[in-house]
């Protein structure tokens, strides 16, 4: 479906709200998580704070709605995102945002790098399996069948996701590890 909607039709504003209750979620969940940003993995969200974050993103909604498809994928991604961050909120908030991540420093030095890579990437290929037979039993995007390959598109969108920012993330903890004293 490459078609986009008038601005303001119906289907526009679906496309805003869904847009906006996803995205939402994950800048939600993200401010619970990590209010300072300082566990925040996506440099470009760190970079735009939560200043520039909040605008950024309803431009974004604003934008995307008008292409039912990307939309679809969009909310898709950003709804797993904030499910991801919600499981993690009552440990990041229970111990705040530098606790938590000199705890997760020392968790990491003291796993083998190829039992948590392995995790990560057994976890990834999974999801993007599933996205992955979403998308190709709906790739007959004419018609109806667009939705679930939209879902199924986000689902691997969502694996990718993880995959990079969980990669930035190991980077950044294992870098930081170095210069952090042991207990």
């Amino acid at each position: 479906m490459d078609d986009s909607v008038a601005f303001g039709s119906r289907e526009y504003l679906v496309c805003f709200h869904l847009l906006l209750f996803a995205r939402g979620m994950d800048l939600l969940s993200t401010w619970l998580a990590t209010p300072n940003l300082r566990l925040e993995a996506n440099p470009i969200a760190r970079k735009l704070g939560w200043k520039w974050g909040l605008p950024f993103n309803l431009a974004l909604c604003g934008y995307f709605a008008a292409w039912p498809l990307p939309a679809v994928i969009i909310s898709t991604t950003s709804a797993l995102v904030a499910a991801r961050n919600f499981q993690g909120v009552w440990l990041m908030r229970t111990m705040g945002e530098d606790a938590y991540r000199h705890w997760m420093v020392q968790r990491m030095g003291e796993a083998r790098p190829v039992v948590y890579l392995g995790c990560l990437f057994a976890q990834v290929a999974l999801f993007a399996a599933v996205g992955g037979a979403l998308a190709w039993v709906s790739s007959d995007p004419s018609g109806r069948d667009w939705i679930p390959f939209g879902i199924g598109v986000g689902i691997i969108g969502y694996a990718l996701a993880v995959l990079i920012f969980t990669l930035i993330s190991m980077w950044r903890l294992w870098r930081n590890s170095l210069s952090i004293p042991p207990d």
